[in-house]
């Protein structure tokens, strides 16, 4: 059942327009199966010697490995921050009709 050939990519956002909009984006250019918006995420962090804090939205994004680079180089073209939290995992394995149908949604 293993299939390093899948990924879930987290990105925050600071709102939820612009979740939405990176969403559409990566939907419409066929570069996601699926992307689930998670609002109002309390996020603590360190930025600049500081620690900060902001309220945002998390992006939980399903898509191929091979199409990781697009999708950073997309939420980058498109994403207010300088250095947007995009953080890839591979997907080890799970139901393979679900991983057939991200086969099959993205390009």
């Amino acid at each position: 059942m293993e299939n390093f050939d899948y990924i879930v990519v987290f990105v925050t956002a600071n709102d939820k327009q612009e979740a939405q909009k990176i969403a559409q984006l990566l939907l419409k250019r066929r570069r996601a199966a699926c992307v689930n918006i998670i609002p109002e995420v309390d996020s603590r962090f360190w930025w600049q010697d500081k620690l900060d804090t902001a309220q945002e939205c998390i992006l939980v994004i399903k898509s191929k490995a091979s199409l990781l680079p697009d999708i950073i180089k997309s939420v980058r073209k498109n994403h207010s921050n300088d250095v947007p939290e995009i953080i890839a995992m591979p997907i080890i394995g799970g139901n393979q009709d679900y991983l057939d149908w991200i086969d099959n949604e993205v390009i």
